[in-house]
């Protein structure tokens, strides 16, 4: 994630970057008792704006999320995306960006606890590009760290010291020379990714891990189902084992930051061909159109930015 942002929501106003700043006493620095949403915002250079792709969705999930914690903000989903809009719109950003809000228990305190603190939020954005930026599809290994257990620290949460699990994950491929890293629950099944859904294809039929394998709830993994639903491609959540992966005729991954990106290779063992499949290449195709606002079927999932031009004359 990169800078050149001017501003952030902090404390009820945006204000300029430099002033968003909590101290180190803050509970949700010393403890990770905070929870945050990735949103990301597509450029489209024709049309001359900018859309916040399933803004809304993302932001019911984010007060959702606040439940488990025991946050309590004083503000709507709604409100929330008119805070986005009115933060984007004063950077006037002209490139794809990524959107992050925040919310979080801000008493200062040395103690390990959710009741008896406040809570606050805040937000920010930042120029995006590619997350992993890999075209011809990524190599990706089965992590020897399993995914948190929902009755440990609920993955389906984006919980923000939760995120040390799939760091570990990250970086333990990322040593051993792949892109990324799947996780197995506790109990050996595929899970997820480090921070992306993950999808496989065997006999023509699309198929993801359930919502009880300790995944997040993702936004993009529902985009991803609606879409092959409306292109007729038979499509199943069910448990998946880790040697499936191997004998699967297409991986894939998708995730808010990542969009969509093929696997063609499993802990060494190419996946189909070792190319992009077609199950994914068809629904690749149809996602990256759609989140620049050119698939006009699709035009609720996106917010635009900026006001629409005058007509000339």
């Amino acid at each position: 994630m990169s800078g050149g942002n001017r501003f952030a929501f902090f404390r009820g106003k945006i204000v300029p970057i430099e002033e968003a700043k909590v101290s180190i006493m803050t509970s949700a620095f010393n403890y990770g008792t905070g929870v945050f949403e990735g949103i990301r915002g597509y450029w489209n250079q024709e049309q001359g704006q900018l859309y916040l792709f399933r803004l809304r969705e993302h932001m019911v999930r984010l007060l959702q999320n606040c439940r488990l914690l025991l946050i309590e903000l004083p503000y709507s989903a709604d409100q929330l995306c008119q805070i986005a809009v009115e933060l984007v719109q004063r950077e006037g950003f002209k490139t794809d960006i990524y959107l992050r809000p925040l919310a979080y228990k801000s008493s200062p305190v040395v103690g390990v606890r959710l009741h008896d603190l406040e809570s606050d939020c805040a937000m920010f954005a930042v120029p995006f590009g590619e997350y992993l930026d890999r075209p011809a599809g990524a190599r990706v290994m089965v992590s020897s760290w399993r995914r948190l257990a929902d009755n440990a620290i609920p993955p389906r949460g984006k919980i923000t010291g939760t995120y040390v699990n799939p760091a570990l994950a990250k970086t333990e491929a990322a040593l051993h020379g792949f892109d990324d890293a799947i996780m197995l629950c506790q109990d050996g099944h595929v899970s997820e990714a480090s921070t992306a859904n993950l999808f496989l294809v065997r006999q023509g039929t699309l198929i993801t891990p359930p919502v009880t394998a300790d995944i997040l709830e993702g936004i993009t993994r529902g985009t991803v189902l609606r879409l092959a639903e409306d292109l007729g491609i038979r499509t199943m959540e069910r448990t998946v084992d880790r040697s499936e992966l191997y004998v699967a005729e297409e991986v894939f991954m998708c995730g808010t930051a990542l969009g969509m990106v093929a696997v063609v290779e499993v802990d060494g063992r190419p996946i189909g061909d070792g190319t992009p499949g077609p199950v994914f290449t068809r629904l690749n195709n149809l996602f990256r159109a759609i989140v620049r606002g050119k698939e006009p079927r699709y035009l609720d999932w996106c917010t635009p930015v900026y006001p629409a031009s005058p007509p000339a004359g």
